[in-house]
């Protein structure tokens, strides 16, 4: 049977309110295409019929039909009639997946602060702040180094809170640590360095990183002084002197001297790791290690510990024959943090508003490591300085292996890590990280009481 152009021949369901005119029209027949009540290649009907059918003027569907042309919904001849052109299926999402790894209802996970805690309200003032006294140019396209109001202020504060030797056009503002030894690590391999040590135990994640960007990744043994230095043979090593993560030690001052010693006679680099040095309780904070030797000691400070992780903020403090090649990693990486956040955290810091936060946090965090420490039983033995948002308890010889731990754990829902993960070699001692920072601070005597009921059941 010849197809009629002269009228629908078909009853079309559009769902359109007149009241919503021609665009609301054609969204109409966009959702009827999309939703494949109008098939692909199908005629639709003429503007005549539509029209009558709608109770409109023919000069609307035609407009409406030639938009909708132009659009690709619809495709038009000469003598045809118009017919449907494209599928227009609407997009399917995949269906949601469940959280790898969910949020636990007990949170004891290290290298985290207490997020409750953010300086919200001096924040916003430090935001207002910099947006009333920043000049429009600052919010263009900005240079690798990040903003130079952020990087005098950290300079300031940098030679005043750890004592490093800093100079803003030395500083570089990365986008969070793992940006900052990515960008570092790619420099190093571009200057001809082929590997990188790292402290063992340390954070694997940050190993990938650096092996990912060129440099052959090795491990160096750390004791009760920190890193052996007489074991490094390596043109640079990345190091956390002032709290060893995760063992929760601190650098000797005799190891110290011998490792800034070493680099300058070797001419290789280290990358002080400063994660959270100014979270030392038992007495004044040790000075960055970079003082003893500027040029070849790379300081590493972040905001992710005294503030919260998702600002994306750290700095690297750079000996003079690293600051371009550095720049250039940047440029190349095309990462760099939020100008706004930049801004922001200087007028926090310039305000002094930075400071009284880190000392109500070191004050905080102090009174819970202590509390930890009362509440655990003597058949687990605590590791390292009175420093940082984390304890790494060991577990006593011949008893409960880690993965026992962690199982207990779990099983309550309680968030913490193991030190299994963070060893470059097998067979090595097991422990239990517990982060006493994360956790809110009206939950926290309820997450220690869950590790203690985990603990007990494992050592019965």
């Amino acid at each position: 049977m010849t197809e009629s152009w002269s009228s629908s021949g078909l009853d079309v369901h559009l769902g359109w309110q007149p009241s919503t005119g021609r665009s609301g029209l054609a969204a109409a027949i966009r959702t009827a295409i999309r939703e494949g009540r109008w098939q692909p290649g199908a005629a639709v009907p003429s503007t005549r019929a539509l029209a009558h059918d709608l109770g409109v003027a023919r000069g609307t569907v035609t407009r409406v039909y030639a938009d909708l042309a132009a659009e690709g919904y619809l495709r038009t001849a000469q003598g045809a009639p118009t017919r449907v052109a494209t599928a227009g299926s609407l997009p399917q999402s995949a269906p949601r997946q469940a959280p790898r790894d969910p949020a636990p209802r007990w949170d004891l996970r290290p290298g985290r602060p207490d997020l409750t805690a953010f300086p919200r309200q001096a924040w916003i003032t430090a935001t207002r702040r910099a947006l009333l006294r920043t000049p429009a140019a600052a919010f263009g396209y900005e240079s690798e180094a990040g903003a130079p109001e952020l990087r005098d202020t950290l300079a300031a504060y940098l030679a005043r809170a750890r004592g490093v030797v800093a100079d803003p056009a030395r500083i570089v503002v990365c986008h969070g640590y793992s940006h900052a030894i990515a960008v570092l690590s790619r420099a190093l391999s571009g200057m001809g360095v082929g590997e990188m040590a790292f402290e063992n135990p340390s954070l694997g994640m940050y190993r990938s990183i650096a092996a990912a960007q060129g440099p052959r990744v090795v491990g160096v043994p750390v004791d009760e002084d920190g890193l052996e230095v007489s074991a490094l043979d390596s043109p640079a090593v990345v190091v956390t002197p002032a709290h060893q993560y995760p063992t929760g030690v601190t650098l000797a001052p005799h190891r110290r001297t011998a490792l800034t010693r070493w680099a300058t006679e070797s001419g290789a680099f280290v990358l002080e790791d400063d994660y959270d040095g100014e979270f030392r309780f038992d007495r004044q904070q040790v000075g960055a290690l970079q003082a003893l030797a500027p040029e070849r000691v790379v300081y590493a400070g972040t905001a992710s510990k005294t503030l919260a992780p998702a600002l994306r903020l750290a700095w690297l403090v750079l000996p003079r024959t690293l600051v371009e090649p550095v720049r250039a990693a940047m440029a190349e990486s095309g990462s760099r943090p939020a100008v706004l956040n930049q801004l922001a955290l200087a007028e926090l810091i310039d305000s002094g508003a930075y400071d009284q936060h880190v000392r109500r946090s070191r004050a905080e965090y102090r009174a819970r490591r202590s509390r930890l420490l009362a509440a655990l039983p003597d058949s687990v033995r605590p590791h390292g300085i009175a420093a940082g948002l984390h304890l790494l308890l060991m577990l006593p010889p011949g008893g409960p292996t880690e993965t026992q731990a962690l199982a207990a754990c779990r099983r309550r829902a309680l968030g913490i890590e193991g030190l299994d993960s963070h060893w470059m070699d097998a067979g090595r001692p097991g422990g239990l990280i517990v982060g006493y920072a994360a956790t809110p601070k009206h939950a926290f005597a309820g997450a220690i009481q869950t590790l203690t009921d985990a603990l007990a059941e494992i050592t019965a």
